[in-house]
């Protein structure tokens, strides 16, 4: 697992591993990344489901609960084929512009 930090932003990168082993890594790692925003970049996976971006909800909820943003990057699963609790965008400036666009709505108080 890698960990590319700029700022207050977190993106994570996975090589070649099935999800279930990304998930509990993630999970482990979690509490030296709890205080970032989170881009998740899971690009490395070649199939995916609505149902394993799911497998993320959790952890999207927990984050989003402490006024982080939580984004999840692939193409594979469209954004309306999961809940709304789940942000997932196809490219990581998207990822970017989402979490730039929470910190003004943060700091606007909506």
């Amino acid at each position: 697992m890698v960990f590319d930090k700029k700022g207050t932003t977190t993106t994570v990168f996975q090589e070649n591993i099935e999800l279930a082993t990304f998930l509990e890594n993630l999970n482990k790692s979690y509490l030296k990344i709890k205080n970032d925003h989170l881009i998740i970049n899971l690009f490395s996976f070649s199939k995916l489901t609505a149902g394993d971006i799911l497998e993320f909800l959790q952890l999207s909820n927990t984050h989003r609960a402490s006024n982080k943003s939580f984004v999840l990057v692939t193409e594979k699963v469209a954004f309306d084929q999961v809940p709304d609790a789940v942000i997932v965008v196809p490219t990581l400036q998207e990822a970017r512009d989402i979490i730039e666009m929470e910190e003004i709505e943060r700091d606007l108080g909506i």
